[in-house]
């Protein structure tokens, strides 16, 4: 509340309108979007294929993929420029391919889905591993294969908790920071984020940085709204029971 009643709604929507605002609100828009379209197609399969198994090997893979959840920020931005940047461990391979990934709009998408995947991918991992496993089951017994399985079988069933994944790694991806600030930079109209142009304009402009602020508080609170109305709406159209109630048993006289 603070945030929104700092400066007069005119004002805030003015600001909103401000070079800095609108460069970051298209940055962010871009590379959130790559970022998630990567993380839901690959994380997906991905998910499945470790609620799927049962092995000493999955377990070191699940905690990997946990990693980024503890990870300080400056670690992953380190991390991140260790691996990519032109003299780090793999630059030198996308140097050769004529890309360069650090302080580029590539390594806020880079950046985004090192910090946000995670929370699609492990909340994924639950929901396969909640599936009743004799669905999928008689499904392979009636001459489904495993992709037709995955397909028409696991993600419908995992529909719930796959878009509250969803709604958590976008959160998370809409407000990357630490490492894209590191790994990416903040250039103006390049690589600066609505996180990160609140942190540049906090002393070129109070007013512009309050009002990229409250945009995304109300982003946040969108998404959770809507993330609630999605469990609310999944939970009332499924049917309580798969058959028809028993009538009460008559009384005995």
């Amino acid at each position: 509340m603070a945030i929104f009643l700092q400066i007069p709604p005119g004002d805030l929507v003015s600001a909103l309108g401000s070079d800095a605002a609108t460069d970051a609100l298209r940055v962010t828009a871009e590379t959130t979007a790559i970022a998630m379209a990567a993380i839901l197609l690959v994380g997906t399969p991905a998910a499945y294929w470790l609620a799927t198994r049962r092995s000493r090997l999955r377990d070191v893979l699940v905690t990997l993929v946990e990693l980024p959840l503890v990870l300080p920020p400056a670690v992953a931005g380190i991390g991140l420029l260790a691996a990519f940047a032109r003299l780090g461990l793999l630059g030198g391979t996308f140097d050769a391919l004529g890309l360069e990934i650090a302080f580029t709009k590539i390594a806020v998408v880079f950046a985004v889905v090192f910090v946000a995947s995670p929370f699609y991918v492990r909340t994924a991992i639950a929901a396969f591993e909640g599936l009743d496993p004799a669905l999928p089951g008689a499904a392979r017994t009636l001459g489904a294969g495993p992709a037709k399985v995955f397909l028409r079988v696991a993600l419908p069933l995992a529909a719930g908790g796959l878009g509250a994944g969803s709604a958590l790694a976008f959160a998370r991806a809409v407000g990357e920071f630490g490492a894209t600030i590191m790994f990416a930079g903040s250039l103006q109209g390049v690589t600066q984020t609505l996180s990160t142009a609140i942190y540049e304009q906090f002393d070129a402009d109070l007013d512009v940085a309050l009002a990229i602020g409250a945009l995304l508080v109300a982003s946040s609170a969108v998404t959770l709204v809507s993330f609630k109305l999605l469990v609310r709406w999944r939970s009332d159209s499924r049917s309580p029971t798969l058959f028809a109630p028993s009538p009460p048993p008559s009384s005995s006289r």
